[in-house]
């Protein structure tokens, strides 16, 4: 183990400019694994100009870089298949809470032929890891915020939020088949879950299912799809693609409730257009209410662009 116990102050030149500053560190702090330097910039322990930043913020020639003390541990073997860069991929993080931005297709944690999810790799990643629970789920073809708990205190009172109906507003961005109508802007039928033998739970609407309610709003449309924003009041397993399913608006790129004689002529193809985008949550016990919001990734930013206007799509 090697330490710089003295705190650094980087003057930015002219050749340097116009660096992202998490590049900077990366190079500047060699052999220092990334999750470290996206943490140390997350915490505010990395300033530039004395102000807190964040990783993607360009550097300008004058800029001051304070660089804390660094510690370097021996590197952790790294088991196949942990996905190693999770720490670039936070929203939000305090004492209590980490919201992360997970890409579509990682699972939320391992089983059923995954060995690896989000969870096994956030604690593989962390000093504090066999503290850090799932609050929630998302689908694994579902990008976007997903709640992961630091404090077992804080997660009982998330998981109460949870079971009434609106009290966590989870807001999402879908790409649906077909115009969606603006005077449908909720679906209240009732879920039933089911497993068939061999194969993964399926859920339809049934009279006999669980209470559900989806908020939809329209933001854009032309005449093969629509973007739409879809807030579940409730958490039934596949509840936005099975109301919009019924709604006869399947999401693009559902291959389990969706068209795909569509999806091949949509020219979207290759994965589910659901990105859980936003999330409100209230004050709970002595805890401030937080919005955080996940950008979208790249191949979801480009799918909607090919079809859609580049406005955002975010509550303000």
């Amino acid at each position: 183990m090697t330490t710089s116990s003295k705190v650094q102050i980087h003057e930015i030149d002219a050749d340097i400019a116009g660096q992202r500053l998490d590049n900077y560190l990366i190079k500047t702090l060699k052999g220092l694994p990334k999750s470290r330097i996206y943490r140390i910039i997350r915490k505010g322990e990395v300033r530039i100009n004395s102000k807190r930043c964040k990783p993607e913020v360009k550097l300008v020639a004058g800029d001051l870089v304070r660089i804390p003390p660094i510690q370097h541990l021996p590197a952790r073997s790294t088991a196949v298949g942990h996905f190693n860069d999770v720490e670039s991929l936070m929203v939000y993080e305090d004492d209590h809470l980490l919201i992360i931005n997970k890409p579509a297709g990682m699972a939320v944690h391992g089983g059923s032929g995954v060995s690896v999810g989000v969870i096994e790799s956030l604690r593989h990643a962390r000093p504090e890891g066999n503290r850090l629970e799932l609050v929630h789920r998302l689908d694994r073809g579902t990008s976007g915020c997903l709640m992961v708990s630091k404090r077992r205190s804080y997660l009982r009172l998330l998981q109460d939020a949870l079971r009434k109906p609106g009290h966590i507003r989870k807001h999402y961005l879908a790409v649906v088949h077909g115009r969606w109508s603006r005077k449908m802007v909720q679906i209240d039928q009732p879920l039933l879950t089911s497993s068939i033998a061999g194969k993964e739970r399926v859920t339809r609407v049934n009279g006999q299912g669980k209470y559900a309610v989806t908020d939809f709003s329209l933001l854009e449309a032309n005449d093969e799809m629509s973007i739409v924003r879809a807030s579940p009041r409730t958490g039934r397993t596949h509840q936005i693609r099975v109301h919009a399913r019924w709604a006869r608006h399947p999401l693009v790129g559902d291959t389990r409730y969706g068209d795909q004689t569509l999806d091949q002529t949509s020219g979207i193809e290759g994965r589910l257009m659901l990105h859980a985008a936003e999330l409100q949550i209230p004050a709970l016990g002595d805890r401030p209410a937080i919005h955080a919001k996940a950008p979208m990734d790249e191949d979801f930013l480009l799918k909607v662009n090919t079809s859609f206007s580049t406005k955002s799509y975010y509550i303000q």
